[in-house]
């Protein structure tokens, strides 16, 4: 999966290819593209850069692998029967075709679940584990409901990453941001949470990791505490990516959980590839050893 040990890697992009890109085009019902721009029930309509989703572009990217995410937002995991299924098809299908230079998040149904299509699906050599919305794992039942899935994942002994998802409708007077700060983030925290409380228990061997820092969850550990909770021993099979966050926020979560659990992931084309720049062992251990144990298990 990771053939050298100072291969650099982004565990967490988005690119559409075009085949995705028509199947949205084709549809009347949320999520669905005319031309070039986005409608989602929850988010104003998006203006899509095309350079963004250009392969030769992309290509060029500095990572020497690059992890490709089902934009969750879109609802698609949620979308009931064949709807659902038919793009996630599309999905897997179009994003294997994009080159060695891209692995691939699985995505699944979590409307209907169908665990053996996944594990069919994970035993493909370029993906690289399994993505699911958290907007699917906000409780400790919903992990419940969901372990026919994470089951699979486990057995396969690939990762999960867990991405927010859809945003509900808002008051279309707010600004473009507010989904991306305030569901996204609080999804982010519930399936943190949910995690913390149930899934491990769960779950005991699987790899898990968080976008976004987990919408800097871990950073509650003192009010977890206030409140008759507790953070606990840290998890080594616990992640967080950093898509979106700087050198603050990552050296805060630092304090609290440690260097290891970290990710290098941009979100890209939605934010920017950065270095914390924390010195040189910690952009190795972010850019290349802690992603090679969050994909693989290996700790060399």
């Amino acid at each position: 999966m990771i053939e050298g040990l100072a291969m650099t890697v982004d565990c967490h992009q988005h690119l559409w290819p075009p085949r995705f890109l028509d199947a949205l085009r084709r549809r009347s019902e949320f999520p669905f593209m005319r031309g070039w721009t986005l409608f989602l029930p929850g988010e104003p309509p998006y203006e899509v850069d095309p350079a963004a989703h250009d392969l030769a572009v992309r290509k060029r990217d500095d990572a020497d692998l690059v992890l490709l995410s089902l934009s969750s937002p879109l609802g698609i995991e949620h979308l009931p029967g064949p709807e659902g299924a038919e793009l996630i098809d599309v999905w897997h299908e179009s994003a294997l075709e994009l080159g060695a230079k891209f692995q691939v998040w699985a995505a699944a149904s979590v409307a209907g679940l169908d665990p053996d299509g996944l594990a069919k699906v994970l035993r493909e050599e370029r993906i690289a584990g399994l993505q699911l919305p958290a907007t699917a794992l906000t409780e400790p039942a919903a992990i419940a409901r969901l372990r026919p899935l994470l089951d699979e994942a486990e057995r396969a002994g690939k990762p999960v990453l867990i991405h927010p998802g859809p945003a509900p409708a808002c008051d279309p007077g707010l600004p473009g941001w507010w989904p991306a700060m305030v569901p996204y983030v609080s999804q982010l925290h519930q399936s943190w949470l949910a995690w913390h409380v149930a899934g491990r228990r769960q779950h005991p061997r699987l790899r898990i990791a968080f976008v976004a820092l987990a919408g800097l969850a871990p950073l509650h550990h003192e009010r977890l505490g206030a409140r008759g909770g507790a953070l606990g021993p840290l998890d080594p099979n616990v992640f967080y990516e950093t898509s979106s966050y700087g050198t603050r926020a990552i050296d805060a979560l630092v304090r609290v959980v440690g260097v290891d659990p970290l990710v290098h992931g941009s979100d890209r084309p939605y934010a920017v590839s950065t270095d914390p720049e924390l010195g040189p062992a910690f952009t190795h251990a972010l850019f290349t050893a802690n992603p090679r144990r969050l994909l693989t298990g290996d700790a060399r």
